[in-house]
């Protein structure tokens, strides 16, 4: 059983002025991602893949298909479950912590929702968790700091501990790392990549950056004007692209 489905699935959004067509950014998208896989979705920009992301966390409606999370039907057309009861974390491109909490209460978050058949965890059951999560992520010592107190890589590392610490069938990075220069950039991504096949996470990374892509997944899907045109691993991505285009965009 794949640990992420997705069938047939269409997402746009509405005219923005009357008399105009709706836009339609994803057509027919399928795909699939195997428990504990990394897939990495890669495109340029506008091509659908921050919408595709979107639709899977639930934080935009589809038109139409299917999305499938650990054999449980999250999104069936323009229906769907709630975002916070997917179990699904999400670590976008800014940290996008809460400025006001330190950063074991940011880690904490999600680990006060109530979904539903999931009993609340104590005060003890949480602090211990949060130091899992800081000690996994190499953030041992700094639960008492402000988001403003720690550099850019740490601000990352506190948002994938967050995303990480309710233990979720699924984790989103929405380009974690295009804020960091690119020395940070090269040696978060590796360590976060480590973290997370030590973990089991299943993972869906959205980036525009081919290095990044074909570095860190197992598997990566093209999007070219919201419709795949070529899912493989990295390796044979590379060496045979179905096209012109796609052979231009992830070469040298």
């Amino acid at each position: 059983m794949s640990a992420l489905s997705v069938r047939g699935l269409s997402a746009g959004y509405p005219p923005r002025r009357a008399g105009e067509a709706p836009t339609t950014v994803l057509e027919d998208i399928d795909l699939d991602v195997d428990p504990g896989g990394f897939l990495a979705v890669l495109g340029p920009s506008g091509c659908g893949k921050t919408t595709l992301l979107r639709v899977v966390a639930g934080l935009h409606p589809a038109r139409s298909g299917r999305v499938e999370l650990a054999g449980r039907v999250v999104v069936d057309g323009p229906r769907g479950v709630p975002p916070e009861q997917r179990r699904i974390g999400l670590v976008p491109q800014e940290a996008s912590l809460f400025p006001h909490r330190d950063v074991a209460a940011n880690v904490a978050f999600g680990l006060r929702s109530r979904r539903p058949g999931v009993p609340r965890a104590s005060r003890a059951q949480r602090e211990t968790r949060v130091a899992q999560m800081l000690d996994l992520v190499g953030l041992p010592d700094l639960g008492g700091r402000l988001p403003h107190e720690l550099s850019g890589g740490q601000r990352q590392r506190v948002a994938l501990a967050r995303a990480l610490a309710p233990g979720p069938a699924l984790v989103l990075l929405d380009e974690p790392f295009g804020a960091l220069d690119a020395t940070l950039r090269v040696e978060l991504r590796t360590e976060v990549r480590a973290i997370l096949r030590e973990t089991g996470t299943t993972t869906v990374l959205v980036t525009h950056d081919q290095d990044e892509a074909l570095s860190t997944a197992d598997q990566v899907v093209v999007l070219r004007d919201g419709r795949i045109v070529q899912q493989d691993t990295p390796d044979a991505l590379y060496a045979g692209p179905v096209d012109a285009w796609v052979a231009r965009f992830v070469g040298d």
